[in-house]
């Protein structure tokens, strides 16, 4: 997570802490889920995409398994770079 600092107008200001106290979060939540709302696409939007992709491999021939995949994925040189 960033930090990052913001100037709001008291009007900005007093809505935020308003809808703080009314909702139990705090402004800075707040303000991420406008963040994430306005400029990342609606949750349920988000939602849906991902369960949409959920599976989606399944369907697909000629791809080897997950585990096998994954495994040989992270195998070689890196591995025994961290384990020394």
């Amino acid at each position: 997570m960033k930090r990052t600092q913001l100037y709001l107008d008291e009007q900005d200001w007093a809505v935020l802490q308003l809808k703080a106290r009314q909702s139990g979060l705090t402004v800075s939540e707040l303000v991420r889920r406008a963040v994430r709302e306005s400029y990342s696409g609606s949750t349920e939007r988000r939602k849906q995409a991902m369960l949409a992709f959920i599976g989606m491999r399944e369907k697909r021939s000629g791809l080897p398994p997950t585990e096998a995949y994954v495994r040989k994925m992270r195998s070689g040189s890196r591995l025994e770079r961290l384990s020394s």
